[in-house]
């Protein structure tokens, strides 16, 4: 566990003055506070004695006045410095964690970005965005208080017993009798909280997971009117969550009631027992006074008002301190769970890497599969492609057909590197994607996934993630072969019209054109397009196809489609199923010697027939 919060605590970087500086300033609030009580019990004592008479027949009074001013500033001076201390530990306490949570998210969104999909995989989204929020924030607050509570209160627990010892010697038995009381009942109180509380983060992630899943998807909730289904869904993952919390926080509100009973039980044992020692020990004396008047004195032999007064503060410190040291229990070990949550990511290696030495430049499009498997996790009992073995020529244009789940994507991910092959080789230019570097492959191998993503911004803004250099002639030739010209020109804005988050203001054929115009200004040796014109009329995906044939014949461009007219004309298709070639060859073919290909083929135009 000491590896993953020295991981953690290598964030703080630019902000450690602030984390050494703040303990410093706690030590010295700590100890003026325990010193406060004891000056404060001389104070007492030096009042009542210049109210006594016979104190002054010595000639005293103007020494004892002179030393009630002193103990006056003392006491101010001190309270001073106190007060100083804890603000600007505050301050550098909140300098210091807010730094480290700040660079914490950015190490963490780091990482992130350098996941492959496998990585990816392993943590769902829900899961990492909550370690990102919750998990960080409860590493930010117990760093807090680590170092300014945890540094404060244990220093305010010796110092008071020391204190309380010098101020009334044998009295501090009292405390130390009843330390391991409530030590006892404050660790039961914890032990059983942090369970629970572990098990709340847990369910964080199931939360989150819900609401992400339904805000995405709201267009699917509403149209199959679904709205009460899924809030049904978040509330019992709410409710779960909530009646944790409710057992835990009823769990620690015990803290209160024992507090409370252990410091009245105290302060009636110092009373009652230092009462006691006052009386038994102190005795009447007679005096006369400079008037001639016979004036009574009480001599204090062993404990005097103001030591007792300084023991019921003690106690009262003694037992707060135990108090918070128990909260500070429960805090530590439920942020020790975040800290594991957070430290796994960034403990995770990304299973793609650059090589050493990697390849700088791609020669052609060409592609080779040379016996390829693969499968998504180490531990899967079955590969999810298995000898894959074809090969394209630069410029060609290839077709992928095959059900859902033939592995037909997992294909494509090969040629980018998204995933890495299990067995075999994947060759672009002649050369094995893995010795390349990696910005290198991928901006030479362009991808448009099945799932189309738009960010917020502009189409000008989401066109220049394929070149941000790119001008607004290339944007225009783009958006042109994607046959995406008339959604700038039905807009007064044209590419400066704006495009909302994920591309809500958008129908699904327009930002299926808008993220090809974007892959294609990326100028790439080859164009991968899964199932990407599926939500666009056959004759536009003519257009597309017309466009990019004749436009790019050099460009190698590789077309996962459901639709068979939308790859008839390449210049071969491969046909897969349950993760194998069921069979290679060109629409003719295979219209004569493939049962999948023949079974689609007729199934689309004389059973469905496309429009």
């Amino acid at each position: 566990m000491w590896k993953k919060i020295k991981l953690i605590l290598s964030s703080i970087r630019e902000y450690k003055k602030y984390a050494l500086i703040t303990p410093i300033f706690m030590i010295i609030e700590a100890g003026i506070e325990c010193c406060l009580p004891f000056f404060i019990s001389k104070f007492v004592d030096t009042i009542i004695l210049l109210k006594k008479p016979a104190d002054m027949l010595d000639g005293s009074f103007n020494n004892m006045g002179l030393s009630v001013v002193w103990l006056i500033v003392l006491l101010i001076g001190l309270a001073a410095i106190s007060l100083f201390c804890g603000i600007m530990g505050g301050i550098t306490g909140a300098k210091a964690s807010v730094g480290l949570a700040a660079n914490l998210r950015n190490d963490y969104y780091k990482k992130i970005q350098s996941f492959s999909f496998a990585n990816i995989d392993k943590f769902s989204s829900s899961s990492l965005i909550t370690r990102m929020t919750t998990d960080i924030n409860n590493v930010q607050q117990s760093f807090q208080m680590l170092i300014r509570i945890v540094v404060r209160v244990p220093l305010m627990l010796i110092f008071s017993v020391i204190m309380a010892s010098v101020t009334g010697g044998g009295m501090v038995l009292i405390f130390v009798g009843l330390i391991p009381l409530v030590a006892i009942g404050l660790a039961l109180i914890g032990k059983f909280a942090i369970g629970i509380f572990i098990r709340v983060f847990k369910r964080y992630d199931k939360v989150n997971e819900s609401v992400q899943e339904n805000v995405s998807g709201i267009r699917v909730v509403k149209a199959y009117v679904r709205e009460d289904f899924e809030k049904q869904k978040f509330d019992a993952a709410s409710d779960s969550m909530t009646l944790d919390f409710v057992r835990a926080e009823k769990i620690i509100a015990l803290n209160n009631p024992l507090m409370n009973t252990m410091i009245h039980l105290s302060n009636i044992l110092v009373l009652s027992i230092g009462s006691s020692i006052i009386f038994a020990n102190s005795y009447p004396t007679t005096v006369i006074d400079e008037n001639g008047k016979e004036v009574v004195n009480i001599v204090y032999n062993s404990l005097s008002i103001g030591q007792m007064s300084a023991l019921l503060t003690y106690g009262i410190q003694i037992l707060s301190s135990l108090m918070f040291l128990s909260m500070i229990l429960v805090m530590m070990f439920m942020s020790l769970e975040s800290i594991k949550r957070v430290s796994e990511v960034l403990e995770e290696e990304p299973t793609i890497v650059n090589p050493d030495d990697p390849i700088m430049d791609v020669k052609d499009g060409s592609i080779d599969f040379d016996k390829v498997d693969f499968k998504y996790f180490e531990n899967a009992e079955k590969n999810t492609l298995e000898d894959i073995d074809f090969h394209i020529k630069s410029g060609q244009f290839v077709g992928i057909l095959g059900s859902t789940g033939s592995g037909k994507t997992s294909v494509v991910n090969l040629i980018s590197r998204l995933y890495d092959v299990t067995d075999g080789d994947v060759k672009v230019g002649g050369i094995d994607v893995r010795d390349y570097d990696l910005k290198t492959l991928r901006d030479n191998v362009s991808v448009v996934l099945q799932k189309n993503v738009l960010f917020s911004g502009t189409i000008a803004s989401n066109l220049q993630w394929g070149d941000k250099e790119a001008s607004e002639e290339e944007m225009l030739k783009a958006l042109e072969h994607a046959q995406a010209l008339e959604i700038i020109k039905n807009s007064p804005d044209g590419l400066n019209r704006v495009v909302e988050q994920g591309g809500a203001n958008f129908s699904g054929g327009q930002k299926q054109r808008l993220c090809i115009a974007r892959a294609l200004l990326k100028k790439p040796k080859i164009l991968i397009l899964d199932d990407s014109t599926s939500a666009v009329d056959t004759k536009t995906d003519k257009l597309i196809r017309k466009a990019l044939k004749e436009d790019l014949p050099n460009m190698t461009k590789i077309v996962i489609a459901q639709r068979i007219s939308s790859i008839e004309d390449a210049d071969q298709i491969v046909v897969m199923n349950d993760g194998r070639i069921d069979a290679i060859g060109t629409h003719e073919e295979l219209i004569k010697n493939n049962k999948i290909y023949q079974e689609v083929y007729y199934t689309q135009n004389k059973v469905g027939g496309e429009q």
